[in-house]
Protein backbone atom coordinates (compact mmCIF):
# COMPACT_ATOMS: atom_id res chain seq x y z
CA UNK A 1 0.00 0.00 0.00
CA UNK A 2 3.04 2.05 0.80
CA UNK A 3 4.65 1.50 -2.49
CA UNK A 4 1.81 2.36 -4.61
CA UNK A 5 1.10 5.73 -2.62
CA UNK A 6 4.70 6.49 -2.81
CA UNK A 7 4.45 6.06 -6.89
CA UNK A 8 0.76 7.58 -7.55
CA UNK A 9 2.71 10.64 -5.74
CA UNK A 10 5.59 10.85 -8.09
CA UNK A 11 5.58 12.81 -10.89
CA UNK A 12 7.61 13.08 -13.65
CA UNK A 13 9.59 16.18 -14.48
CA UNK A 14 8.79 16.92 -18.52
CA UNK A 15 12.12 17.43 -20.67
CA UNK A 16 13.69 20.79 -21.64
CA UNK A 17 11.90 20.90 -25.14
CA UNK A 18 8.58 20.12 -23.63
CA UNK A 19 8.97 23.23 -21.53
CA UNK A 20 9.56 25.37 -24.15
CA UNK A 21 7.17 23.90 -25.98
CA UNK A 22 4.90 24.84 -22.89
CA UNK A 23 5.98 28.17 -22.48
CA UNK A 24 5.83 29.40 -26.38
CA UNK A 25 1.89 27.55 -25.87
CA UNK A 26 1.57 29.49 -22.96
CA UNK A 27 3.25 33.02 -24.58
CA UNK A 28 0.98 32.66 -27.58
CA UNK A 29 -2.70 31.71 -25.46
CA UNK A 30 -1.65 35.00 -23.54
CA UNK A 31 -0.96 37.21 -26.53
CA UNK A 32 -4.16 36.18 -28.55
CA UNK A 33 -6.21 36.93 -24.82
CA UNK A 34 -4.46 40.03 -25.18
CA UNK A 35 -5.86 41.31 -28.93
CA UNK A 36 -8.81 39.86 -28.02
CA UNK A 37 -9.19 42.03 -25.08
CA UNK A 38 -7.91 44.82 -27.57
CA UNK A 39 -9.93 44.52 -30.80
CA UNK A 40 -13.47 42.76 -31.10
CA UNK A 41 -14.23 39.50 -33.76
CA UNK A 42 -15.05 41.68 -36.96
CA UNK A 43 -13.12 45.55 -36.12
CA UNK A 44 -11.58 46.45 -39.09
CA UNK A 45 -8.21 47.17 -38.90
CA UNK A 46 -6.10 49.97 -40.45
CA UNK A 47 -2.01 49.36 -40.91
CA UNK A 48 -0.22 52.70 -42.85
CA UNK A 49 2.72 51.11 -45.27
CA UNK A 50 5.14 52.84 -47.08
CA UNK A 51 3.22 53.52 -50.56
CA UNK A 52 -0.34 52.41 -49.04
CA UNK A 53 -3.10 51.82 -46.28
CA UNK A 54 -3.20 47.97 -45.59
CA UNK A 55 -6.77 46.86 -43.87
CA UNK A 56 -7.91 43.73 -42.54
CA UNK A 57 -11.17 41.96 -40.54
CA UNK A 58 -10.45 40.60 -37.27
CA UNK A 59 -11.36 37.11 -36.68
CA UNK A 60 -10.41 36.98 -32.97
CA UNK A 61 -8.25 34.57 -31.22
CA UNK A 62 -5.46 37.28 -32.82
CA UNK A 63 -6.36 36.35 -36.54
CA UNK A 64 -6.66 38.72 -39.32
CA UNK A 65 -8.51 37.96 -42.90
CA UNK A 66 -6.78 40.40 -45.44
CA UNK A 67 -6.70 40.64 -48.95
CA UNK A 68 -3.25 40.86 -50.02
CA UNK A 69 -1.66 40.12 -54.19
CA UNK A 70 0.76 37.03 -53.93
CA UNK A 71 2.47 35.36 -57.16
CA UNK A 72 2.83 32.22 -54.75
CA UNK A 73 -0.56 30.53 -55.68
CA UNK A 74 0.45 30.26 -59.03
CA UNK A 75 4.36 29.10 -58.98
CA UNK A 76 3.50 26.51 -56.42
CA UNK A 77 0.95 23.94 -54.91
CA UNK A 78 3.05 24.18 -51.44
CA UNK A 79 0.85 24.86 -49.10
CA UNK A 80 3.12 25.36 -46.40
CA UNK A 81 5.33 28.05 -48.74
CA UNK A 82 2.10 29.74 -49.62
CA UNK A 83 1.09 30.27 -45.48
CA UNK A 84 4.57 32.03 -44.72
CA UNK A 85 4.36 35.62 -44.69
CA UNK A 86 4.31 37.47 -48.05
CA UNK A 87 7.28 39.25 -48.97
CA UNK A 88 8.01 42.65 -50.88
CA UNK A 89 9.10 40.47 -53.82
CA UNK A 90 6.02 37.98 -53.55
CA UNK A 91 3.53 41.33 -52.97
CA UNK A 92 4.92 42.87 -56.25
CA UNK A 93 4.59 40.06 -58.39
CA UNK A 94 1.19 39.16 -56.95
CA UNK A 95 0.16 43.08 -57.91
CA UNK A 96 1.96 42.56 -61.69
CA UNK A 97 0.08 39.24 -62.64
CA UNK A 98 -3.07 40.48 -60.70
CA UNK A 99 -2.87 37.38 -58.89
CA UNK A 100 -3.97 37.66 -55.13
CA UNK A 101 -5.64 35.87 -52.01
CA UNK A 102 -7.95 36.53 -49.16
CA UNK A 103 -5.83 34.62 -46.46
CA UNK A 104 -5.69 34.81 -42.48
CA UNK A 105 -2.03 35.71 -40.42
CA UNK A 106 -1.10 36.54 -37.17
CA UNK A 107 -2.00 40.13 -35.71
CA UNK A 108 1.82 40.61 -35.53
CA UNK A 109 2.38 39.53 -39.49
CA UNK A 110 -0.50 41.95 -40.63
CA UNK A 111 0.35 44.68 -39.11
CA UNK A 112 4.11 44.41 -39.82
CA UNK A 113 5.31 46.31 -37.01
CA UNK A 114 3.06 49.61 -37.92
CA UNK A 115 0.40 51.32 -35.36
CA UNK A 116 -2.82 49.42 -36.10
CA UNK A 117 -5.81 51.81 -36.12
CA UNK A 118 -9.00 50.39 -35.43
CA UNK A 119 -12.22 50.91 -37.47
CA UNK A 120 -11.14 54.05 -38.65
CA UNK A 121 -13.67 54.00 -41.18
CA UNK A 122 -17.01 54.25 -39.37
CA UNK A 123 -16.83 58.14 -39.27
CA UNK A 124 -15.86 57.94 -43.23
CA UNK A 125 -18.40 56.14 -44.92
CA UNK A 126 -22.23 56.74 -45.03
CA UNK A 127 -22.91 53.47 -45.05
CA UNK A 128 -23.69 52.17 -41.26
CA UNK A 129 -21.36 49.53 -40.03
CA UNK A 130 -22.82 45.65 -39.62
CA UNK A 131 -22.81 43.34 -36.74
CA UNK A 132 -19.50 41.87 -35.65
CA UNK A 133 -20.32 38.63 -36.30
CA UNK A 134 -21.50 39.07 -39.55
CA UNK A 135 -18.51 41.08 -40.50
CA UNK A 136 -15.94 38.11 -39.65
CA UNK A 137 -18.33 35.70 -41.05
CA UNK A 138 -18.67 37.41 -44.63
CA UNK A 139 -14.19 37.70 -43.97
CA UNK A 140 -14.39 34.05 -43.65
CA UNK A 141 -16.64 33.15 -46.62
CA UNK A 142 -14.27 35.09 -49.17
CA UNK A 143 -11.19 33.01 -47.72
CA UNK A 144 -9.09 31.73 -50.73
CA UNK A 145 -7.52 33.17 -54.56
CA UNK A 146 -9.21 36.13 -55.72
CA UNK A 147 -8.22 38.37 -59.09
CA UNK A 148 -6.45 41.02 -57.14
CA UNK A 149 -6.97 44.82 -58.88
CA UNK A 150 -4.84 48.00 -57.38
CA UNK A 151 -7.51 50.31 -58.48
CA UNK A 152 -10.43 48.15 -59.11
CA UNK A 153 -10.50 45.39 -56.31
CA UNK A 154 -7.93 45.89 -53.35
CA UNK A 155 -7.49 45.29 -49.85
CA UNK A 156 -9.59 48.13 -49.29
CA UNK A 157 -12.82 46.99 -51.29
CA UNK A 158 -12.63 43.57 -49.33
CA UNK A 159 -12.88 45.21 -46.41
CA UNK A 160 -15.75 47.53 -47.44
CA UNK A 161 -18.04 44.95 -48.61
CA UNK A 162 -16.96 42.81 -45.07
CA UNK A 163 -17.98 45.71 -42.79
CA UNK A 164 -20.19 47.73 -44.86
CA UNK A 165 -21.55 46.27 -47.68
CA UNK A 166 -20.29 48.13 -50.48
CA UNK A 167 -17.01 47.33 -52.76
CA UNK A 168 -15.56 51.03 -52.72
CA UNK A 169 -11.66 52.53 -52.09
CA UNK A 170 -10.88 56.03 -51.32
CA UNK A 171 -7.66 55.35 -51.90
CA UNK A 172 -8.63 54.46 -55.44
CA UNK A 173 -10.79 57.19 -55.76
CA UNK A 174 -8.44 60.23 -54.79
CA UNK A 175 -5.45 58.36 -56.63
CA UNK A 176 -7.81 58.67 -59.91
CA UNK A 177 -8.56 62.38 -58.35
CA UNK A 178 -4.80 63.50 -58.49
CA UNK A 179 -4.22 61.51 -61.82
CA UNK A 180 -7.39 63.54 -63.35
CA UNK A 181 -5.89 66.79 -61.99
CA UNK A 182 -2.60 66.29 -63.93
CA UNK A 183 -3.22 64.93 -66.70
CA UNK A 184 -6.89 66.30 -67.63
CA UNK A 185 -6.25 70.00 -67.82
CA UNK A 186 -6.54 73.01 -69.32
CA UNK A 187 -2.68 73.06 -69.29
CA UNK A 188 -1.74 69.92 -70.47
CA UNK A 189 -4.40 70.45 -73.27
CA UNK A 190 -3.10 73.56 -74.76
CA UNK A 191 0.16 71.75 -74.51
CA UNK A 192 -0.56 68.85 -76.62
CA UNK A 193 -2.68 70.82 -79.36
CA UNK A 194 1.31 72.78 -79.94
CA UNK A 195 2.84 69.46 -79.92
CA UNK A 196 0.57 68.48 -82.73
CA UNK A 197 1.23 71.43 -84.35
CA UNK A 198 4.88 71.34 -84.51
CA UNK A 199 4.70 67.75 -85.44
CA UNK A 200 2.09 68.32 -88.46
CA UNK A 201 4.94 71.11 -89.18
CA UNK A 202 8.09 68.92 -89.06
CA UNK A 203 6.43 65.70 -90.68
CA UNK A 204 4.88 67.80 -93.47
CA UNK A 205 1.67 66.17 -93.20
CA UNK A 206 -1.61 68.09 -94.25
CA UNK A 207 -3.87 65.68 -94.95
CA UNK A 208 -7.52 65.87 -93.40
CA UNK A 209 -6.98 62.29 -91.10
CA UNK A 210 -3.71 63.90 -89.35
CA UNK A 211 -5.76 67.16 -88.84
CA UNK A 212 -8.58 65.85 -87.68
CA UNK A 213 -6.41 63.80 -84.91
CA UNK A 214 -3.94 66.90 -84.28
CA UNK A 215 -7.16 68.42 -83.24
CA UNK A 216 -9.39 65.88 -81.67
CA UNK A 217 -6.72 65.04 -79.16
CA UNK A 218 -6.50 67.97 -77.67
CA UNK A 219 -9.88 69.21 -77.90
CA UNK A 220 -10.85 65.93 -76.14
CA UNK A 221 -8.80 66.77 -73.11
CA UNK A 222 -9.56 70.35 -72.90
CA UNK A 223 -13.47 69.17 -72.65
CA UNK A 224 -12.86 66.48 -70.05
CA UNK A 225 -10.75 69.29 -67.86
Amino acid sequence: LLALIFISSTTVEPSPEEKQKEKKKEKEEEEKDGYDLMFRRGDLLEVPRTLFTHFGIYLGGGRVAHFIPDIMPIVSSDQFRIKQMVTNTRLLLGVLTKCGSVRVDSVEDFAYGAEIIINPMDKMCSCAALQGEQVARRAEKLLGDVAYSLLWYNCEHFVMYCRYGTVMSFQTFQFCKTVRKLLLSRGVAKVTALLAVCLLVYLRVSNTWSVLLAVLLPFLIWMAS
